[in-house]
């Protein structure tokens, strides 16, 4: 087995949950990679104490440029607010580093077309993070839009609700502020989980249409004040794509004031002839629809342990989040040695980027109040 050296930048909620994945790596079966964490590195010394604790890591710094000189990392997987993203991953791969990075790949277009002209220009191999299609439901859609079957495609809806900020006494965090979480706001923070499976399977926005929201305007700064808000925090995108030369509607939703939804990932695919809908907040549940002589008929699939890369969990059981950010980090690991085979990757720095200017045209869209084209 291949050991793969991983270094994190950014120890918060994201990196301690990559750093359990590769904790129990023995989970997964008959892969020839094995991640190992190393090196971790964040500016607040407090949150380091808690890798000092995980075997293999030799190297805890304040300062990530100490680790990106170190011979011991391959890999290194940022998890930062967005404003530092361009020179954060730019700086990995300057070091001759492969990169795991976080979405939204910059904090605007521009930032991502010059991480983009980065990778280009390192050869380095680069995957960006989208964890919710690893779930079985996902990869059932995926596969069967894939199989066609369907018959001509009517309507496309694929979006990200989860409802934390509808609490008015939340304190404000960084995604709050426009300066550090980017103008483009909720389409930055949960977009590229949105757009991912669409665009895999060539459904590229042409045009959109966007409606924003924004949250209370200002929140509790944890200092005793408030702070102003201004970053969008609902988003209704309502695009056209194409699919088997025909236009094809297709609505993304992200939304982080979305009433009953705790964390909530969807995507639902209608044709003339069939249809399948999935949601991760009920992730055994698969609906499926046909017609059947002269009846429409929808029917409901309670699904298993069925991942991508097969791991020793039985069968009857169902995945978590846990399960699927390693499913994630298998799919780079074994795209990365050229192993991936027919099996879902991560998404590219081409898909990235794509992404960022389909924002890009809904904040224009939103500013003028009209539907404006992708470019």
């Amino acid at each position: 087995m291949k050991t793969v050296r991983i270094g994190i930048i950014g120890g918060g909620l994201m990196g301690r949950e990559m750093a359990s994945a590769f904790a129990r790596w023995c989970a997964l079966k008959d892969l020839p990679v094995q991640p190992v964490l190393t090196a971790v590195a964040d500016v607040n010394p407090a949150v380091l104490e808690w890798f000092r604790a995980l075997p293999g890591v030799a190297l805890t710094t304040t300062d990530y440029h100490e680790m990106l000189r170190s011979p011991e990392v391959d890999v290194v997987y940022v998890a930062v607010p967005h404003h530092l993203h361009e020179r954060v991953y730019c700086d990995v791969l300057a070091a001759g580093k492969d990169l795991f990075a976080e979405k939204p790949f910059g904090i605007n277009l521009a930032a991502a077309e010059a991480i983009f002209e980065a990778t280009l220009k390192s050869g380095a191999f680069v995957r960006c993070s989208s964890e919710f299609p690893y779930f079985p439901g996902a990869q059932r859609v995926f596969k069967a839009v894939g199989a066609g079957g369907m018959g001509r495609l009517l309507e496309i809806r694929s979006g990200f609700h989860h409802s934390s900020d509808l609490d008015p006494t939340k304190v404000a965090n960084w995604k709050r502020f426009s300066g550090i979480c980017g103008e483009v706001g909720v389409l930055g923070d949960l977009g590229m989980h949105t757009l991912h499976v669409p665009l895999r399977l060539g459904w590229v926005p042409r045009t959109v249409y966007a409606q924003l929201q924004k949250g209370y305007a200002e929140r509790p700064d944890g200092k005793g004040g408030m702070a102003e808000c201004d970053t969008w925090d609902n988003a209704m995108l309502h695009t056209w794509v194409e699919s088997g030369g025909e236009d094809v509607p297709m609505r993304l939703e992200m939304k982080r004031m979305a009433p009953g939804a705790t964390n909530s990932w969807f995507i639902e695919v209608l044709g003339t002839e069939g249809g399948m809908s999935y949601s991760t907040a009920e992730p055994k549940t698969l609906k499926t629809f046909r017609r059947k002589g002269g009846e429409q008929v929808w029917e409901t699939v309670s699904l298993g342990f069925e991942m991508p890369f097969p791991a020793i969990t039985g069968g009857i059981f169902e995945p978590g989040f846990p399960d699927i950010m390693q499913q994630m980090w298998a799919a780079y690991l074994m795209e990365r040695e050229g192993l991936l085979g027919e099996r879902f990757g991560c998404v590219t720095p081409e898909e990235a980027v794509a992404s960022h200017r389909v924002f890009a045209a809904a904040l224009e869209s939103q500013r003028d109040g009209r539907v404006v084209a992708v470019k």
